[in-house]
């Protein structure tokens, strides 16, 4: 699957253009990333994201950055912003994080959404209009070639889609890129924990599993490794959560999940690049 990167990426298209014009046609429903009526980055029936953001947080945005929200956490509050940083969100859907980050970043700072679909785009680009912030740009383009400068942000946080890459080292490198020395990854993300080669390969397989968070997910040791390959360091993953068998099984099928060995998380994931 890892191979077949364009089919991978017009599948990502497909699903997720799908959950925005699904939040922009009808009132007040919640977006998801999957067939089903569950998934692992989305919110219809299970909600991975759970209590990330706090009401005070939620009340400050428009209905619809809300209701697109397809995450697995809140990298905002990870990455303990300050004022005047400029901030990159790596595939920012709706812009609820962009958002949340321009209000924290304040008028001397800035933040961009990168995002590949249009309608989410679009989507992301209504709900800025609607939030009045200025502090703000989306931006179409790929996570594994990023369309800004080098040494350009202070921090880049991303919500349950580093996962979808098929690419994942050259993410990380184009992170290192565009990251000013000194500056940080705080992201949050669908991680395995424990012996990964337990999982059937029919499941790594499927492209559903991959355009749902599963089948693209790094175990523990991948995500250090790929960081520190790129040359980050101070390399931290905290699981946040541990996903119980019977929600896995509503994602992937019944049966198709090992009895024990390996676990699907959402993990919150740090790394610094060096100030030299």
């Amino acid at each position: 699957m890892t191979d077949d990167s364009g089919r991978v990426k017009k599948a990502i298209r497909q699903r997720y253009g799908t959950a925005a014009l699904t939040v922009k046609t009808h009132a007040g429903m919640r977006a998801s990333c999957c067939p089903g009526s569950s998934c692992c980055c989305g919110r219809s029936q299970i909600d991975l994201t759970g209590d990330a953001y706090t009401p005070e947080d939620l009340d400050q945005l428009p209905e619809k950055a809300r209701l697109a929200s397809l995450g697995c956490g809140n990298p905002t509050a990870l990455a303990a912003l300050k004022e005047g940083e400029i901030v990159l969100d790596l595939g920012s859907g709706g812009g609820i994080d962009v958002l949340l980050s321009a209000k924290r970043v304040g008028p001397t700072g800035k933040a961009y959404g990168l995002d590949m679909t249009d309608e989410m785009l679009a989507l992301a680009r209504e709900n800025q209009l609607e939030s009045g912030l200025d502090n703000v740009e989306f931006l179409k383009g790929d996570m594994e070639q990023i369309p800004l400068p080098d040494e350009h942000v202070d921090v880049i946080i991303s919500n349950c889609v580093i996962n979808l890459s098929p690419n994942k080292g050259r993410v990380f490198k184009e992170a290192w890129r565009v990251l000013k020395p000194g500056g940080r990854i705080a992201v949050t993300d669908i991680v395995f924990r424990g012996n990964k080669a337990l999982i059937p390969d029919g499941v790594l397989q499927q492209m559903e599993q991959w355009t749902g968070c599963v089948a693209g997910a790094l175990s523990e040791e991948e995500y250090h490794q790929r960081l520190q390959e790129a040359g980050f360091v101070n390399i931290s993953v905290e699981v946040i959560r541990v996903y119980d068998r019977q929600v896995i099984e509503q994602w992937i099928g019944s049966g198709q999940w090992p009895q024990e060995g390996v676990q699907v998380t959402s993990a919150f994931v740090r790394a610094y690049k060096p100030k030299n």
